[in-house]
């Protein structure tokens, strides 16, 4: 199996690319690990390795969910496919 992300358990908002060079428009492939099962998403931006794929979409205010952990809130809407990082998600914490 070639996977392009992954995700820890099916109540992730976001995958973590694992793979160089995705690119907008590519059709990818990630690994839900708990469910041990495969699931698609078209990328809309560039997303570099270790960075997020949005895997629904978002609006200002959402929790982000990784690991089954809140990780932040989106502070722009995100569409899914979306790349996913601090330019638009900060932590809670301050």
């Amino acid at each position: 199996m070639s996977i392009d992300f992954v995700v820890h358990e099916e109540a992730d908002g976001v995958g973590v690319v694992v793979v160089e060079g995705i690119k907008a428009g590519q059709d990818c492939t990630g690994w839900i690990m708990q469910e041990d099962r495969t699931v698609a998403c078209k990328v809309l931006d560039d997303i570099p390795i270790g960075h997020k794929v949005a895997l629904r979409d978002f609006v200002v205010g959402d929790t982000v969910i990784k690991y089954n952990t809140d990780i932040g809130r989106a502070v722009a809407s995100i569409k899914k496919g979306g790349h996913l990082h601090v330019h638009n998600v900060k932590t809670k914490r301050w």
